[in-house]
């Protein structure tokens, strides 16, 4: 039986926060002193490192947990390297009764986690993991066969009928910090992480944007719960109005769990103040991230591999380096395209219609392979995800879990025209054309010379003519789909 001074150890990873946060609880409730780590681990095998956004928002993060630890009496101690063999030899020099963390489910991550609550468990100390990431586990949401879903409105109908899930726990309000073991591992300090830009530091908008760490989470929480949720349903396709929540990056990093966020939007629907059409429209959208993460563990190359094996014979194209130029940066011609992509550069997130729209311009309008698109975002999203990442490009790609992605291609003139009707959302991340009236906002190319000429537009030079004829690259995306489903006859 375990003395009352030998410590427990919690391994902090994607579930950066204090409060719902099981693992944490369970150490807790031993009694015994907490060691609390994060191991910043970009050595063990097929893990993926974090893009530049990411980083940057992960030293914030790891900066607000460790100032939440500290004023309840804990302390995050930071290592570098192999996260398994660390961990174990923690463990061991510290003569922990035990290890808990929080569930991971990519295949990389799982196969870290095994081995070392093998070699802990070798070592005779107590592991336990814990499901503080999804309202359900991906094994327990299956079909009646007993198999995983593979299309997102029976999963989700499926993983609904299921018992809802506990309220979430409170944070604690003290922590009793166990020593640093004299013959552990090297501690680094965040700083030694490197994790910030610095040569140029691109992260001003970043920074003018989010704050990252649990506080910032709940209070955009409550801020969207109290002013946008009870209209989120009309509002949610529109880039060109707050009607989302923001918490995408907070969700990616643990800084909130998906319960917390579903019972605080319970509880503004039971008050009255959100809607129920609007509540369960914005809950669906905790549902996707939930069977992103179901297609991951059970499709663990998700981000490599075509979900659907057909689309291994989808005739890309070999495009110019200009042409990706123009995507990434936001110069493609189409206004709503360029929007996007240079709002995701200015403040590391993108609306997710516009995610959708700057997606299909790659995938379909220049029949580029969307694994090009998943690694850009992956790099420049303070909220890139390991499933909803990939899983969101092959939906759009038409090579993921869908029932009909064939003949799916936006037209970006009209998604503009759409959900951006007064070019507000253009005028503010595409300022050369602020002046350009509505009626040509989204095709400029359209414009009478004189209105091109009053508005300070010259196409071709401060604003790019389209890099492709939207309805003829149509036709060639649909052509290429329509091969992939002759070459599997």
């Amino acid at each position: 039986m375990p003395s009352a001074t030998q410590p427990a150890i919690v391994w902090f990873r994607d579930d950066l926060r204090l409060s719902d946060q099981p693992a944490l609880s369970a150490a807790i409730e031993t009694g015994a002193p907490v060691l609390c780590i994060y191991v910043f681990d970009e050595e063990s095998d097929g893990l993926r490192p974090l893009g530049g956004a990411s980083r940057w928002w992960l030293h914030h993060s790891l900066s607000a947990l460790a100032d939440s630890l500290a004023r309840i009496g804990g302390r995050l101690d930071i290592l570098r390297g192999a996260a398994g063999p660390l961990v174990t030899s923690l463990a061991k020099a510290a003569n922990a009764q035990s290890v808990v963390w929080t569930r991971r489910y990519g295949g990389a991550e799982i196969a870290v986690d095994r081995q070392a609550k093998a070699d802990l468990a070798e070592a005779g100390i107590g592991v336990r993991s814990f499901n503080g990431q999804l309202l359900h586990e991906p094994w327990d949401v299956q079909t009646k066969a007993g198999e995983f879903f593979r299309v997102y409105s029976p999963f989700w109908r499926a993983a609904c009928a299921r018992p809802a899930p506990a309220a979430p726990l409170p944070a604690p309000s003290r922590i009793i910090g166990a020593p640093w073991p004299g013959n552990a591992p090297a501690r680094v300090s965040l700083d030694d992480l490197a994790l910030l830009p610095t040569k140029p530091d691109w992260a001003g908008g970043l920074r003018e944007t989010w704050r990252p760490g649990e506080a910032g989470a709940q209070e955009r929480l409550s801020d969207f719960l109290k002013q946008r949720a009870h209209r989120y349903a009309a509002m949610r396709d529109r880039p060109d109005q707050p009607g989302t929540s923001a918490l995408s990056p907070h969700l990616r990093f643990g800084e909130i769990s998906p319960r917390q966020i579903l019972h605080a939007t319970r509880h503004a629907e039971a008050s009255g103040a959100v809607p129920g059409r609007d509540a369960e429209k914005f809950i669906a959208e905790i549902g996707w991230r939930e069977f992103a993460y179901h297609l991951l563990f059970h499709a663990p190359d998700l981000r490599r591999l075509n979900f659907q094996k057909k689309f291994d014979a989808m005739p890309w194209r070999e495009p110019e380096e200009k042409e990706i130029d123009a995507w990434r940066h936001g110069r493609t011609g189409y206004p709503i395209v360029d929007a996007g992509m240079r709002e995701l550069w200015t403040t590391g997130v993108m609306h997710n219609r516009v995610r959708m729209i700057t997606a299909s311009f790659l995938v379909k309008d220049l029949l580029v392979d969307w694994r090009l698109g998943e690694e850009w975002f992956w790099d420049t999203l303070c909220d890139a995800d390991p499933a909803n990442n990939p899983a969101s490009w092959q939906w759009v790609a038409g090579s993921g879990a869908d029932a009909a992605p064939y003949f799916r291609v936006f037209n970006p003139v009209l998604q503009g025209k759409k959900f951006d009707p007064d070019g507000a959302y253009v005028r503010k991340f595409v300022p050369e054309l602020r002046n350009l009236p509505d009626t040509w906002i989204h095709e400029p190319w359209t414009a009478p010379t004189e209105a091109l000429r009053k508005a300070g537009v010259t196409l071709g030079e401060n604003y790019s003519f389209p890099i492709v004829d939207h309805a003829r690259a149509r036709d060639r995306a649909l052509a290429a789909l329509a091969s992939t489903k002759t070459d599997m006859a």
